[in-house]
């Protein structure tokens, strides 16, 4: 049978088996195995490596849509210069995923606009890429998924167990009441030491008192996140600002004085 032939029949093949990557680069690999007497297996080698990372790929776009990040950012968009406080090493540490891997968690503190999401997000991006899956939520959404619905909230909660590493984001922005904060303490149990929380706030530990109907609550949340964790405390100005500050259309905010 022709060679034209017999790779058509092959291409054929291959879409039937839905090695669609495999098909598309069937000639161009047939035509430099022929020109460098390439051996039958690094022949199949490419073909396959063509399909993995062609499915790798496709597989991290699904799991970036099913992750529901607001933006796409990484750590190389970060501006280090405005925020000195973050530390590159430690940075650099976390984009290992190692703390994915080992179950714990990182918690990002700091005033609005100081980058804590910007991190978060790139942490999620990491993740996706090595593999693994995350997912994104806001507070304020959390606690509205798991109140609303005809759904059962134990059955809603599932959602948020599933992802090896879930982002909740702004948290201490608003108190919550009882429920929300049974059910946050809840979430947080249930993921203690079986999957990784990257959450950020514009509280401090020492208040987050305040966010809660009852002090124990809180106690017994921030034992559960910090026991294996990783806390990151920025200090500066809204990067969201900066412009606006340099061209002097926006004061920085001065604590009051003392009465």
């Amino acid at each position: 049978m022709q060679p034209a032939l017999v790779e058509e029949r092959v291409r054929l093949g291959l879409e039937r088996l839905r090695l669609g990557r495999m098909a598309e680069v069937l000639s161009p690999v047939c035509e430099e195995a022929s020109r460098e007497s390439v051996s039958y297996l690094d022949f199949l080698d490419q073909l396959l490596q063509a399909e993995q990372t062609a499915r790798f790929e496709r597989n991290v776009e699904v799991r970036t849509r099913l992750a529901r990040l607001p933006y796409h950012k990484t750590m190389a968009d970060f501006d280090y210069s405005f925020q000195p406080s973050v530390d590159k090493k430690q940075i650099a540490e976390l984009l290992t995923l190692r703390f994915v891997e080992q179950r714990e968690n990182v918690l990002l503190l700091g005033p609005p606009g100081v980058g804590k999401s910007h991190i978060a997000v790139a942490l999620a991006v990491e993740t996706i890429a090595k593999g693994y899956s995350a997912y994104f939520v806001t507070m304020q959404y959390l606690i509205d998924y798991l109140s609303e619905g005809s759904e059962p909230a134990v059955a809603r909660m599932r959602v948020l167990l599933r992802p090896k590493l879930l982002v909740i984001d702004e948290v201490g922005y608003l108190p919550l009441d009882r429920q929300a904060a049974n059910w946050f303490f809840e979430l947080v149990s249930r993921r203690y030491e079986k999957g990784s929380i990257v959450l950020t706030s514009n509280k401090s530990y020492g208040d987050w008192a305040t966010l809660f109907p009852e002090v124990a609550i809180a106690s017994a949340i921030l034992d559960r996140l910090l026991h294996h964790s990783t806390t990151i405390n920025i200090r500066g100005d809204s990067y969201r600002l900066k412009d606006k500050r340099r061209a002097g259309l926006v004061q920085r905010l001065e604590p009051a004085p003392d009465s």
